[in-house]
C-alpha cells in the first residue's frame, strides 16, 4: 500500500503564480537557462539554476551557487511572492495542451516506499545529477520540483478529483508555450481523509519523469534522518513532493534518434545491413511517422524509408521488447557501432515535442551521410511492465508532454 499525505505547501501568491511558474530545470542548457531567467526576475528558474546568478565565469557547482538559491527562496517568501500554507493540503493540477487535459493530485509520497519498491523506476540515475539536486534541495530546506508519478487509477479518487474541479480554481494560467495550468486546493478533512484511503489501495506507483529528483529528494532525507537520530517517520524530511497521475491521463511522445554518421558504410551497404532485420520500404519526400509498435521512421539522403521489424525480433523480456531497444540491439548496436547511447557522441535525441522536419535539418546539415529515425512511442503499459519486473529501460525511452512546472508547490523539510 502507498502512503500518501497532504503537506503544509509553499506557494506563489495567486497574482504572481503565472510569472512565477517554470519549465523544471533540467531542459535548459546553461546558456538557455540564463536567457530564460533574465526575462523575469520572479521565474522560479532564477532559484532552480542558482549560477544564473553569477558571471559566465562562475563554477556552477560551487557551495555559494547553491547557498544563493536558498537565500533567494527565503527573500521571495519574506517579500510576500510566496506564501506559507497553515493547514496540510492536497491540490488537483490541471495540464492542458493542444485541447487534451491531464489532471493529478499533488502531494508529499514517502521515501520509505522508494525505498521498499512501492514506488517503482524504471532508469537508471547519474551520480553528477542526483547530486546537483541533492546539494539544490539541502541549501534551500525543500523540495520544489516536483517528481512525476503514476498508478493505475482508482474510481474513489477520480471520483474526488472530478468533484473538486467543478469549484473555485486557485491558480488558472496559459504559458508562453500555450500549455494551460488549472489548480485547485483540497483543504477540507473529509475529502483528505479520503484521498488517503484511496492511495493506501494503490499497490504500486510509478516514476513517469523524475528519477534524479526523486533519488535526491530521498538521499536528502536519509542525510536528515542520520542528523536526526530520534526521528519518528512523520517529519517532512521522510517525504518528497510529488504529483500523481492516473495512467489513463497521460501521453508519452515517442523519443528520436539522429546517427551523425553511417559508422564508415556506404548508403548500398547500410541499407544491406539494415535489410537483415527490418523490411525495409522506400518512401520518398513523405515525412514517416510510425503508427504501430515494430516500425520506424528512416530519414536518409534526402528520402524517407519505413522500417518494420522482421519477425521474431524483438521478442522476451519486458525490455528487448521495447521499439527503442529493438532499434538499438537490431540496428544502432550492430550496423552503425553505438554502442552505449548513453555515452556515444555520435548520437543525439530529439524530444517527440519536436516535429519531424527538425529530423531532416540535423541530417541535411551534416557534412556526410547521416541518418535520423523517427519513433513509435513507449506506452504507459510498457513503462509498468518494465518497472514492475524490476528492469530497466534504455536511455531515452519517454518524452512526457506536458511538463510539470517548478515553483507552483514548494514542499519545506523542516
Amino acid at each position: 500500500m502507498a502512503v500518501i499525505r497532504p503537506f503544509f505547501c509553499v506557494r506563489p501568491d495567486a497574482k504572481v503564480a503565472h510569472r512565477v511558474a517554470a519549465l523544471p530545470y533540467d531542459v535548459y542548457n546553461r546558456a538557455e537557462a540564463r536567457a530564460a531567467a533574465k526575462k523575469d526576475a520572479l521565474s522560479f528558474l532564477n532559484i532552480d539554476r542558482p549560477e544564473t546568478q553569477f558571471d559566465d565565469g562562475q563554477d556552477m557547482y560551487a557551495d555559494e551557487v547553491y547557498e544563493k538559491a536558498g537565500e533567494m527562496l527565503e527573500a521571495r517568501i519574506a517579500e510576500g511572492t510566496f506564501m506559507a500554507e497553515r493547514v496540510r493540503c492536497y491540490y488537483v493540477y490541471e495540464l492542458i495542451m493542444k485541447g487534451r487535459s491531464q489532471t493529478g493530485i499533488v502531494a508529499c509520497a514517502s521515501v520509505d516506499d522508494y525505498l521498499n519498491g512501492v514506488i517503482k523506476k524504471h532508469e537508471n540515475t547519474r551520480q553528477d545529477k542526483e547530486l546537483d539536486r541533492f546539494r539544490h534541495v539541502d541549501a534551500c530546506n525543500a523540495q520544489t520540483g516536483p517528481i512525476f508519478l503514476a498508478y493505475r487509477g482508482k474510481k474513489e479518487i477520480d471520483a474526488i478529483v472530478e468533484e473538486v474541479k467543478q469549484e473555485e480554481k486557485l491558480y488558472g494560467f496559459t504559458a508562453e508555450d500555450g500549455i494551460t495550468h488549472n489548480v485547485w486546493r483540497i483543504a477540507q478533512a473529509e475529502r483528505l481523509r479520503a484521498l488517503e484511503t484511496g492511495f493506501a489501495a494503490v499497490s504500486d506507483i510509478y516514476i513517469a519523469d523524475g528519477h534524479h529528483r526523486a533519488a535526491s529528494a530521498v538521499k536528502v532525507g536519509l542525510k536528515r534522518r542520520a542528523e536526526h537520530p530520534g526521528y519518528d517517520g512523520t517529519e517532512e524530511f521522510n517525504y518528497f513532493l510529488s504529483v500523481l497521475f492516473p495512467e489513463e491521463e497521460l501521453m508519452i511522445l515517442p523519443y528520436n534518434r539522429f546517427v551523425k554518421d553511417l559508422n564508415g558504410l556506404t548508403k548500398e551497404a547500410f541499407l544491406f545491413a539494415v535489410s537483415e532485420n527490418f523490411s525495409v520500404e522506400e518512401c520518398g519526400a513523405g515525412q514517416v511517422k510510425p503508427e504501430r509498435k515494430g516500425t520506424f521512421g528512416m530519414y536518409l539522403d534526402k528520402s524517407w524509408y519505413l522500417l518494420t521489424a522482421k519477425e521474431g525480433i524483438g521478442g522476451g523480456d519486458p525490455v528487448r521488447s521495447l521499439d527503442v531497444a529493438v532499434l538499438q540491439d537490431c540496428l544502432l548496436a550492430p550496423v552503425l557501432g553505438i554502442k552505449d547511447p548513453r555515452v556515444d557522441e555520435r548520437i543525439e535525441f530529439v524530444g517527440g515535442i519536436r516535429e519531424l522536419f527538425e529530423l531532416e535539418e540535423k541530417v541535411l546539415a551534416s557534412s556526410g551521410l547521416s541518418v535520423a529515425f523517427s519513433m513509435y512511442p513507449t506506452t504507459i503499459s510498457e513503462l509498468f511492465a518494465v518497472s514492475d519486473a524490476g528492469l530497466l529501460m534504455p536511455p531515452k525511452s519517454t518524452w512526457f508532454e506536458p511538463k510539470l512546472r517548478s515553483g507552483l508547490f514548494i514542499h519545506r523539510l523542516e
